[in-house]
């Protein structure tokens, strides 16, 4: 029967490529497993996807690659496996989703071949949606707000200043306290005001290549010496980084911004810890925004901590503004580092992942020459 359904096949042409060849090209990462789950073949694609090279896995099951996902073991004999939309955890990348679909080779039997396919309608994807609808109504109350309020405040603040100086009260020690209140809320109603007003701030980034090590250091020597203090902040750096396209100032907020909200996260926590980390993905391309292109990402920055993580309930909103689930947080900090990082063509995603647990927060930034 094989012979006959060889026979079907039209003569190869002249110049043709073997199958071998164009199981290497296909765009989809496929690996080809033996009865004994372990990996015989491994395509370009999946070697990108994994951060393996096809040498390393040949040899090694499947499971010492990437945990399959639920169900995988029981449901797949004798007639193969589909999940779609699911997340898997490559041993040597970050969690990702992806269509995971094992297939029977005819006439070999116990060869399979698996297809892992990243999911096209991810979560992060139509969360990103949100955040752009989101982000737009944030803009517009932000323009009223600075309008509407900022420039009476600054006449408040006079006043109050002046009350505070005026002398012969018998009651002026009081008076002096009341409008050191007074001057100390306006000003805490100012910042905050000021921070809206970044939302407004329409203008392209300055773009150009920058080697981050020098920014991280610095934003981690500030975070030590103030909101940090008695936090321990490790680093995992790749030293091989290229550079990095990047708006200089837009990254360092990009960078405190994270820091600081690791710092309050970690505020009940025994033996607080903050994870630095960089890394290269090979082949790893993300879409900005959904109205945007797919463009190659392949720095990321992480930046983790050993807190208890968001809310159940709120995890998938933190870049909405106004969500917070700190109790004196205003739900600004977050939005503002996914518009930076968007502005300058990356995305910012947050997990919890490894054992024991942490939360993550990952920012992918293109490289200067990409």
């Amino acid at each position: 029967m094989a012979g006959a359904r060889s026979g079907l096949r039209p003569p190869p042409q002249a110049g043709e490529p073997d199958l071998g060849e164009m199981f290497g090209a296909l765009p989809v990462a496929a690996l080809v497993l033996d009865p004994q789950d372990r990996v015989v073949r491994a395509n370009i694609a999946s070697e990108h996807l994994l951060n393996h090279s096809e040498r390393a896995m040949i040899g090694q099951r499947l499971d010492r690659i990437v945990t399959p996902p639920e169900g995988y073991a029981t449901r797949r004999e004798g007639h193969g496996f589909a999940a779609y939309d699911v997340e898997i955890e490559p041993t040597r990348s970050p969690r990702t989703r992806v269509d995971f679909v094992e297939a029977q080779i005819a006439e070999h039997p116990g060869w399979r071949i698996v297809t892992l396919h990243q999911a096209p309608t991810s979560r992060r994807l139509s969360v990103g949606a949100d955040r752009s609808a989101g982000a737009r109504a944030a803009i517009g109350a932000a323009a009223m707000l600075a309008h509407e309020i900022k420039n009476p405040l600054s006449g408040i603040r006079g006043a109050a200043q002046l009350l505070g100086s005026a002398g012969g009260e018998e009651d002026c020690e009081g008076r002096a306290e009341l409008t050191g209140l007074i001057t100390a809320e306006v000003d805490r109603i100012a910042a905050l005001i000021d921070r809206m007003e970044d939302f407004t701030d329409t203008r392209p980034p300055k773009l150009s290549p920058h080697n981050i090590y020098p920014l991280l250091d610095h934003a981690r020597r500030v975070a030590l010496a103030g909101f940090a203090r008695g936090i321990v902040i490790e680093e995992r750096f790749d030293p091989s980084l290229p550079p990095v396209l990047i708006d200089r100032d837009a990254f360092t907020q990009v960078v405190m911004n994270l820091l600081k909200n690791a710092a309050e996260a970690l505020k009940d926590v025994a033996e607080p810890r903050i994870v630095m980390a960089t890394q290269y993905r090979h082949g790893v391309a993300m879409r900005p925004a959904p109205n945007r292109p797919r463009r190659w990402l392949p720095i990321e920055l992480s930046i983790a901590d050993n807190g208890p993580g968001a809310p159940s309930d709120i995890a998938g909103h933190l870049f909405e503004p106004f969500v917070s689930g700190k109790p004196e947080g205003k739900g600004l900090g977050l939005p503002l580092v996914e518009k930076l990082v968007r502005d300058m063509g990356g995305v910012v995603e947050y997990a919890r992942a490894g054992d024991p647990e942490l939360t993550i927060f990952r920012v992918n930034l293109p490289r200067a020459d990409g």
